[in-house]
Order: structure tokens, then sequence, then C-alpha cells
């Protein structure tokens, strides 16, 4: 995944409302039609990450099996910056796109 892309899917899966870390991994990989796989080598360090940054929350729960995990929710803060990286990968999907596939002369 392109740096800090993992941060942005876990803050969109968020949304929804709280999810442990399996299920955002889930979430995440159903979402992109398994396209994307989250390592969880790559996401338990995001997770602290973005609880660092005030960005998620976390709190003690009970699992869908009745075992103890922890839970994940979108801050208020975490909301606004979920908002500002949408619209920066937006603007990169565009100017990707304009190089990948360029106008060709004579067309607009």
């Amino acid at each position: 995944m392109v740096q800090g892309t993992l941060d942005m899917l876990v803050l969109r899966t968020l949304v929804v409302g709280p999810a442990h870390g399996q299920t955002i991994a889930h979430a995440i990989e159903r979402g992109s039609e398994e396209v994307l796989q989250v390592e969880h080598g790559s996401l338990y360090p995001a997770l602290r990450r973005l609880e660092n940054r005030g960005w998620i929350a976390s709190f003690w729960g009970t699992s869908e099996n009745n075992r103890k995990a922890k839970y994940y929710r979108l801050t208020p803060e975490g909301k606004k910056q979920l908002a500002a990286q949408t619209s920066r990968w937006e603007q990169l999907v565009k100017a990707i796109g304009r190089i990948m596939h360029p106008a060709r002369e004579g067309q607009s």
C-alpha cells in the first residue's frame, strides 16, 4: 500500500462504528474485494500510531466469539483528519491519472 493509505482506510472503516483489529482488517479486505491484504504487523502499529495522534480511541469490550478484545473508535479529530486525507488522496489519484492517461493532442 502507498504510505499513509492504511491510516486513511482504518479511519474510514471506523466511520461506521467501533471495531476491533481483526474486524478492521476484514472490512478493508472485503471492501477492496480482497485486492488489499492487511497484515497484522502493519495494522497494529498503525492503530497505535492513530491512537497516539488522538485520531482514534480504544476501549476493552467483548468480541463476537465472547473474548476480551480491544475496540477502536473514531474521535472528532480523527473525522477531521479523515476528511483532509480523503481530499489529498483524491488529488493524488487525479494527478496520477493525468500522468498515466495524458490527453491526446487536439483533444480536450
